[in-house]
């Protein structure tokens, strides 16, 4: 089986072009891991369009081969990506796979999945940008408003949708012509982790934004005692934003609490390592990586009963959920994990098995091998 799989490099939406190792989402990136361990079940052809050349290597591994074509600046976001979907429309010709899988719809990916000839597609909706568009009070012709349209589109062009939650499939249940549910894969390297669940560290690992909810998880803590009350951690972008800039002003204001940044892979494994619990008080979720991650790594977790959450987190079996518009119920959900570590080690454990057993990189990559197969078998019947 021969597989185009079209994701975004992210050397080239972080301009870094000199670094000459590709850089993928991390959920696509344990997805294409575990194709990697099944060679002699699929070849994956990896196609992500930049702007400027980068060395880059043929191959990811033994049966994942590396393309980019390179599309000037026009062909970007001011036409809708269409240059990104010719160039892969080309490069798909010459490839000749048996199915083309295009994931997410934030930047060129959608688009070049319908730009394609004329063959089974397959799309995965990670982040829901039609919902983030109405939360943002997106305005027409703005980039959400934008990447919103070319959602609704690739959505209906795909033979299918790969829903990574169950509430992404009932968003599309009236607009895709199939869905599947199937969890993103997560980092191996996680399960190596191997958290004590100990530290006196909460950590909130999101982008600083309105519908994280970082502030009203300030204000949470402000509630908690100050002999109870852990130190909180806020890991992610966008101190730069209105909003950022308010929960900096939060943060600098509290002894307790600090925004080193956002980390990379091995920087978060650092800090699950010495955290306590990871909490997530977002208002729009689908299926955050920092949820599966913390649960392979053994470290508890506290999360909004909202979205795609419900789908990961087992209330008082795998984790604890709350309600994110009350801050009283995150104080209480955070004063709960403090006050009994034992019920909190408990719940990390059987997290991590039941991560092992549902989101480690070889079962989400069979599941999908299964999900191709049914495609092509009805396109060929």
């Amino acid at each position: 089986m021969k597989i185009a799989f079209l994701t975004t490099d992210n050397r080239e939406q972080l301009a870094d072009y000199e670094n000459p190792t590709p850089h993928f989402g991390t959920a696509p990136a344990a997805l294409l891991d575990g194709f990697a361990m099944l060679p002699d079940k699929i070849e994956v052809h990896v196609i992500s369009c930049t702007r400027r050349p980068m060395t880059s290597p043929e191959k990811l591994a033994e049966n994942v081969w590396f393309h980019q074509p390179v599309v000037p600046h026009l062909g970007w976001g001011r036409t809708a990506f269409a240059g990104c979907g010719l160039a892969t429309r080309r490069l798909i010709q010459q490839l000749k796979p048996d199915l083309i899988h295009a994931q997410g719809t934030e930047r060129d990916c959608g688009v070049s999945m319908m730009m394609a000839p004329r063959l089974p597609k397959l799309l995965t909706i990670h982040g829901h940008m039609a919902r983030i568009a109405e939360i943002l009070q997106s305005k027409p012709l703005s980039y959400y408003w934008l990447v919103k349209h070319l959602e609704a589109l690739a959505v209906r062009r795909a033979d299918g949708v790969v829903a990574i939650t169950r509430y992404t499939q009932e968003r599309l249940r009236d607009k895709a012509r199939q869905t599947w549910v199937l969890p993103n894969a997560v980092d191996a390297a996680f399960f190596d982790v191997n958290a004590t669940g100990k530290g006196d560290v909460v950590l909130c690992v999101a982008s600083l934004s309105p519908w994280k909810r970082q502030i009203e998880l300030i204000r949470a803590f402000d509630m908690i005692p100050d002999d109870k009350r852990p130190r909180l951690v806020l890991l992610g972008v966008g101190a730069e934003s209105g909003y950022g800039e308010e929960v900096m002003r939060l943060v600098k204001d509290r002894p307790w609490c600090e925004h080193p940044g956002a980390v990379d892979r091995e920087g978060l494994k650092s800090w699950l390592r010495k955290t306590g619990l990871l909490i997530l008080p977002s208002t729009e979720d689908n299926c955050p990586m920092v949820v599966l991650e913390a649960m392979a790594a053994g470290v508890p977790v506290a999360a909004s009963q909202i979205g795609g959450i419900p789908d990961l987190i087992e209330h008082g079996v795998t984790g604890q959920m709350f309600d994110p518009q009350s801050i009283e119920s995150i104080r209480d959900a955070l004063l709960r994990r403090i006050e009994d570590s034992a019920e909190a080690a408990t719940m990390a454990e059987t997290a991590k098995r039941k991560a092992m057993e549902r989101f480690h990189p070889k079962v989400i990559a069979a599941e999908h091998l299964r999900i191709y197969q049914q495609v092509l078998a009805k396109s060929q019947g």
